[in-house]
């Protein structure tokens, strides 16, 4: 089995059907432009996804602002996926001692520390407007992160003795949480909007999973139908955000998410917890058509995957021409928490006729095989 990137991104989407899945605490990239940009959005966004970005953002333009989006990451984490192929692939029937040795070999590979295939992803409806200085925003959105991992070491053997079959079995746990959101956010600006802060509110409805599926040799690996029944809970969530522009060249902001730590009953038993996430960026502008943009993750976040965990620096740019009408973005990130993970490439794409906007952005792993791929439409006036 290959895991390729548009086989991963199908697992996101269809394991986000089941309804879609929300993961533990890292912080999820949202929407085509942050995404164009290497998932830089706390000090830039200030249009109808600032509800999720940073609520603070609302309050520094006085726009209507209309928006759908969707999108989300898959990475195949050092190989699994490629291995998890060689496994489907591995030849039973030759009881030779050089194949074992290869059997023994896939094994090992299966069972490295930090191996696993990981999603998330977000999409939802997020609508903006204002009343002078008071902006006001809401979204009704999904935010899921999920993952397999091996929960029972893969082993390589021969059952009958010297001379007989090999086999190759061992299991894999697939974990995933679903955060059903309906939010409300706050924001209001100070002295021209050198200032502002925001705060956003959020009931979650949570669907935690708690799957596995078998590793065998000589026959698929089937991930989508094996998550298990999700268990259902509903708790609430509070973000807080703020924004400094001590000039129009350079805007400052930073939000803080789930600072209550919402929690949600876990499948299997037990509690599962959002942590406290905060996010610090920057914006620059040298000139009105140029953003230059930097993100980093303050707080190192948990995800589903054991001894995995996400600390992302992103950096981004994005050249406007002819008003707007199109919108050029470059970015790269970089999990901190992981050195020996490489930047990742990401572009963008925007298009603007009046007030409809379209936009789309994604990016790929080369090293690792993951992908990610956002777009949305919107209304702005």
């Amino acid at each position: 089995m290959r895991w390729s990137p548009s086989v991963c991104i199908g697992v996101l989407l269809a394991t986000s059907a089941l309804p879609p899945q929300v993961s533990a605490t890292e912080f999820v990239i949202s929407g085509p432009r942050a995404m164009g940009m290497g998932g830089a959005g706390v000090a830039v966004t200030t249009n109808a996804l600032a509800t999720y970005w940073n609520p603070a953002g609302l309050a520094m333009t006085q726009t209507v602002d209309i928006r759908a989006q969707g999108g989300g990451l898959a990475i195949d984490r050092l190989g699994m996926g490629d291995a998890l192929n060689d496994l489907e692939k591995f030849n039973t029937s030759d009881m030779s001692p050089a194949n074992l040795a290869q059997a023994q070999e896939i094994a090992a590979r299966v069972n490295q520390p930090g191996a696993a295939v990981t999603v998330n992803g977000s999409a939802g409806l997020y609508l903006k407007g204002h009343l002078g200085e008071h902006a006001f925003g809401f979204n009704v959105s999904n935010v899921a992160t999920g993952g397999g991992f091996v929960s029972t070491p893969v082993q390589a053997t021969q059952p009958g003795g010297v001379g007989t079959p090999i086999t190759i079995a061992g299991q894999m746990a697939l974990r995933g949480l679903e955060a059903r959101q309906l939010a409300f956010s706050y924001a209001y600006a100070f002295s021209d909007k050198t200032f502002a802060i925001g705060i956003t509110a959020k009931v979650i409805q949570g669907a935690s999973y708690n799957g596995s599926t078998t590793l065998q040799s000589g026959s698929g690996v089937s991930t989508i139908d094996h998550f298990g029944k999700p268990t259902i809970s509903t708790t609430y969530g509070i973000d807080i955000g703020a924004i400094y522009r001590p000039s129009s060249l350079i805007r400052f902001g930073i939000v803080a998410k789930d600072i209550n730590t919402p929690t949600f009953d876990a499948a299997g038993g037990g509690e599962l917890k959002l942590d406290p996430q905060v996010r610090a960026g920057v914006a620059i502008n040298p000139y009105s058509t140029l953003t230059l943009t930097a993100d980093v993750d303050v707080t190192s976040n948990k995800t589903f995957v054991p001894g995995v965990k996400s600390q992302l620096l992103s950096l981004g740019i994005e050249q406007t021409i002819l008003t707007e009408f199109l919108s050029f973005r470059v970015g790269t990130f970089k999990n901190m928490q992981d050195a020996s993970t490489p930047f990742v490439p990401t572009a963008g794409l925007g298009m603007r006729w009046f007030n409809f906007r379209a936009d789309a952005g994604g990016g790929y792993d080369f090293r690792e095989k993951g992908a990610l791929v956002s777009a949305s439409i919107s209304f702005t006036f």
